[in-house]
């Protein structure tokens, strides 16, 4: 199975922004790529998805704020978030695959939104 790193979240205040990455143990080319996150005491929620062909989707909480994309020459997977609100608080998480999930999850990456 794809192994998962995810990197880049860290403590921001509301309004602000953040790039996360997530590099693939192995290649992206033949994936769709999706971040997921999940916040305390919540269930895991995807987040955004972008398909073999580039075509994207987001969650509604997300839409005009975040912006998925990928570089299949460096096997990663990225969110640009921005516009950030304390209620996008949670572990963020990828993985391949747009309606199921084809690899391991890692660790994920912990976004805090507060003042």
């Amino acid at each position: 199975q794809v192994q998962f790193v995810e990197s880049g979240g860290g403590l921001v205040q509301p309004g602000g922004s953040l790039m996360l990455s997530c590099a693939a143990s192995g290649s992206i080319t033949g994936y769709a790529m999706a971040w997921y996150r999940q916040a305390p005491g919540k269930q895991r929620q995807l987040v955004a998805r972008v398909s073999i062909s580039r075509r994207k989707d987001y969650a509604v909480s997300v839409k005009g704020r975040f912006t998925i994309s990928r570089d299949n020459s460096k096997n990663t997977a990225y969110l640009q978030m921005t516009g950030l609100k304390p209620e996008d608080t949670a572990v963020y998480y990828c993985n391949a695959g747009w309606d199921t999930q084809l690899g391991s999850w890692g660790q994920g990456t912990q976004v805090t939104v507060s003042s």
